[in-house]
């Protein structure tokens, strides 16, 4: 695996001209590099780009906002029923994304878990944390190349060695632990050129990071809508980039979110932790991993009190205003390490632990409120359909079985067997061709269309995605 790594960014002074220089030596100045052939002279069949806004909500994806990605939907088959899945957060969806199997089949269940053999809450960000094989890999076994440039820190560390070809995220902005999406598309562009591998996977940090942070979200979103607009610019230097060097004639692009955001007032927060600790039964025999929107509650205490513990935290929890549903993990498919229950809040609150100072960020993710994500199949490919619209309620775990299929890879064992690629298709010819390789009817399924539910819808949309 090569990996591109930080890059020393020399910014044009005005009108002189200076190129900017990657750590390989590729001049970012320098005229783009025109697609090549195959090694012996063939070409691809297609090259295949997942762009993920991360934290982009579905209403921001207009031609206000976003202009250069609301016509490369219209431009393709857009799914406005499509959902991200529990935990509404970054690692796990984009671990769905490659893997095409749910968090208790990864066993990555959200950002942070409570690691018990450690003892301490962390994020899941090491290789070792996924342990189920990704599309980067199985690629790779077939002679193909992939590549991942992901704008995370957290990101590229549970991806690290899966890619052919890996960026490390740089300059990293103090505190967000992340690259401005500017940086991001930058090496994006130089890795195509280079590698012109036949997946990449992105990841767009700044909308998430923006999101965030804006005091204000909940009315003028005055940072988010900046952030908006650049990533749009930035989506758009890419498509440019893919046009003028002969690429994009052959290319699909999915793009999507792997979650929204909703926004808190300072006063709307909840803090579980003095709860619990006041019950006899519970103190000091917890741990509340909090992912925003999302707290994972872990009984510590012996295994013999585990039943009445798990009973007690879920009836204090559903009691505490903000809260809007207690679930055992297995029922959203999280898996152990999800811990002994999954709170969700209500929609405009925040979950804040141990202390109620320990949240101050306005933006946050993880609970249903967060669900609605933008997906959209594009890009100049025949095979994509234009200016179509399916019912289906696309997910994040159907990334991984699409691109498998589009190049002739069975869908994941034990994993997601939807797959959104027939809607892309544009001739009955194809659509017959990818049912025969993919051999996965699926069951249709309506998007949950609730403004709050205390339980993400969990079924495959329709296969066909017929209109």
């Amino acid at each position: 695996m090569s990996t591109l790594d930080r890059r020393t960014f020399l910014r044009r002074a005005a009108g002189a001209g200076t190129a900017a220089v990657l750590g390989g030596g590729t001049v970012l100045g320098a005229p783009p590099a025109a697609a090549k052939p195959r090694p012996g002279g063939a070409t691809p069949p297609r090259r295949v780009y997942v762009l993920v806004v991360d934290g982009c909500r579905p209403d921001e994806v207009v031609s206000g906002l976003m202009p250069r990605l609301a016509a490369l939907r219209a431009t393709g088959t857009n799914y406005p029923a499509a959902r991200s899945l529990p935990v509404m957060e970054t690692i796990p969806n984009h671990v769905m994304m490659m893997s095409g199997v749910r968090p208790d089949r990864s066993g990555v269940p959200a950002n942070q878990v409570y690691d018990r053999a450690a003892g301490e809450i962390r994020d899941l960000d090491r290789p070792t944390d996924l342990r189920f094989e990704t599309l980067l890999e199985r690629l790779r076994t077939t002679g193909r190349t992939t590549a991942s440039v992901l704008s995370k820190r957290y990101l590229h560390g549970i991806f690290d060695g899966r890619a052919t070809h890996a960026w490390d995220p740089a300059p990293e902005v103090p505190v967000s632990g992340h690259a401005p999406d500017a940086a991001t598309v930058e090496a994006l562009i130089d890795l195509v050129d280079a590698h012109d591998p036949d997946l990449v996977f992105a990841n767009l940090g700044d909308v998430d990071r923006f999101g965030h942070s804006d005091l204000t979200g909940s009315t003028l979103q005055a940072a988010r809508k900046v952030a908006l607009a650049d990533t749009d610019t930035q989506v758009g230097r890419f498509l440019d980039h893919l046009t003028s060097t002969g690429r994009y004639a052959d290319s699909v692009l999915l793009v999507l979110a792997d979650h929204s955001m909703d926004w808190s007032l300072p006063g709307r927060i909840v803090s579980l932790t003095p709860v619990f600790d006041a019950d006899p039964l519970l103190s000091g025999r917890f741990v509340l991993a909090q992912n925003g929107g999302a707290d994972l509650a872990y009984w510590t205490g012996p295994d013999a009190e585990r039943t009445a513990a798990v009973a007690r935290m879920r009836a204090l929890a559903t009691a505490t205003d903000g809260v809007l549903a207690a679930h055992p993990p297995e029922a959203l498919r999280l898996g152990p390490e999800a811990g002994d229950l999954v709170l969700y809040c209500r929609a405009g609150w925040r979950f804040t632990e141990p202390q109620p100072y320990d949240n101050p960020i306005p933006g946050n993710h993880g609970h249903p409120a967060t669900e609605p994500i933008p997906f959209f199949v594009s890009g100049g490919s025949p095979l994509v359909r234009r200016g179509a619209t399916s019912t289906g309620a696309a997910r994040p775990v159907d990334i991984a079985p699409t691109v498998g299929a589009l190049f002739g890879l069975p869908a994941p064992t034990g994993g997601s067997a939807t797959t959104v690629s027939p809607t892309v298709m544009g001739s009955a010819s194809d659509q017959d061709s990818f049912r025969a390789r993919t051999n996965a009817p699926g069951r249709r399924c309506a998007g949950s269309g609730a403004a709050e539910t205390t339980m993400s819808t969990d079924c495959d949309p329709d296969p066909l995605g017929m209109a």
